[in-house]
């Protein structure tokens, strides 16, 4: 038996440019296809009977550790009801600073700054039923809480 010799042909390079007056090309592509190529090609299509009803909390107060019970309120009366939350969310910190005068005529440029805090938390609520919202508008929080709920 003889062993055959295989010689090792070098790969065709077909349309690589060489460097030396190469071009490129621009090709100019639709919106539409843009548009189409940006979707993700594996991510299911709901319908539109599977739509995402969202109910989202902003509660905002001067201080941190009311307004910390007050989410932890609320956070466990909704999954008393089994209901799927996201959240609490931190939200920056908004600072009022106000700035006056220390005296009125002698020593002007002397001057004072006090500052409010506002502290925010951001809670959602996803396909919450009707059980769940009942709860949460029956509930009963401490003075210097504010709350905003709007459905997503």
């Amino acid at each position: 038996m003889a062993k055959e010799t295989k010689t090792k042909k070098p790969p065709i390079k077909v349309g690589i440019p060489t460097g030396v007056g190469t071009k490129t090309l621009k090709v100019r592509v639709p919106r539409k296809a843009k548009e189409k190529v940006a979707e993700a090609p594996n991510t299911p299509k709901r319908a539109k009977d599977e739509s995402k009803v969202v109910l989202r909390i902003r509660v905002r107060a001067y201080e941190s550790k009311i307004l910390d019970a007050s989410v932890k309120q609320i956070i466990d009366t909704a999954r008393r009801y089994d209901a799927d939350i996201v959240g609490p969310v931190p939200l920056p910190t908004e600072i009022k600073k106000h700035t006056v005068n220390r005296a009125s005529f002698i020593y002007k440029n002397t001057r004072e700054q006090f500052e409010m805090r506002i502290h925010k938390r951001l809670i959602d609520i996803v396909n919450p039923n009707a059980k769940t919202i009942e709860a949460l508008s029956n509930l009963s929080l401490p003075s210097g809480v504010d709350i905003d709920v709007k459905m997503l």
